[in-house]
């Protein structure tokens, strides 16, 4: 069944616009009396039906509402160098599919600066809506405001007080991820992804004084996206396999 987003749903009549009333409208080209699912990203999903179609909307009669509880542990956050255009909204969206719960773009000192602010804010969380009905997800991850990898470490253990953090590094007593990681399915894991130029001995510093472990991926070098995708994987399938 074709999923639909609204970030408020209760039974009776709802109505759709923007762009997911044009997705149903003209992408999927629905009609009157055809049924649907929308969901709102925080766990509820329901079933509706068509009633009317307009060009800039579609009028729904909602039913059926469930919601399903959030994870409150084994939480998955992958805080990441931002990457240009089409590579971070893979990022995005294929951490959204593997079930990350929070994808928090960083900011580190030889990231390539980008255009930020509310119009990427938008797209970034445009396309895990994309994501998450291509795969069936019911919650949206969260996805932070870019910031400097200090604030992004500071914000992050205050969120996720008890989690284990992790980073990306080629030094020497950095071992293979599936060795070193913490069981993501009994703790939540913040991993970090630095950027293509590689951490400063800095950034290396605070990690580590902030209880973060070296990890390593592979014996090459990988670009963001695959770096990050990566992560997220590895731990995904680790936390979900139990």
């Amino acid at each position: 069944m074709i999923r639909s987003f609204c970030d408020t749903i209760q039974a009776g009549t709802l109505t759709l616009e923007g762009s997911e009333a044009h997705h149903l409208i003209s992408v999927m080209r629905l009609a009157v009396g055809e049924k649907i699912e929308i969901f709102d990203g925080k766990g509820a999903l329901a079933r509706a039906v068509i009633t009317k179609i307009t060009r800039k909307s579609v009028t729904l009669e909602v039913w059926d509402v469930e919601t399903f509880p959030m994870r409150d542990s084994g939480r998955v956050v992958i805080a990441t160098s931002i990457a240009k255009g089409q590579r971070f909204d893979d990022v995005i969206g294929k951490c959204t599919e593997l079930g990350a719960d929070h994808i928090a773009p960083v900011v580190f000192e030889r990231t390539v600066k980008l255009a930020s602010g509310a119009s990427a804010e938008e797209k970034y969380g445009k396309r895990a809506i994309s994501a998450c009905k291509q795969c069936g997800r019911l919650f949206l991850p969260e996805i932070s405001k870019p910031a400097s990898l200090a604030d992004a470490v500071a914000a992050l253990k205050k969120s996720y007080p008890e989690a284990r953090l992790i980073f990306g590094s080629f030094c020497d007593e950095a071992e293979s991820i599936l060795k070193k990681a913490p069981d993501p399915f009994n703790f939540d894991v913040v991993a970090f992804v630095g950027p293509e130029g590689g951490l400063t001995e800095g950034e290396e510093d605070l990690l580590k004084e902030s209880g973060a472990l070296p990890v390593r991926l592979t014996d090459t070098v990988l670009r963001i996206e695959t770096a990050g995708i990566a992560m997220a994987a590895i731990l995904c399938v680790q936390r979900d396999a139990k």
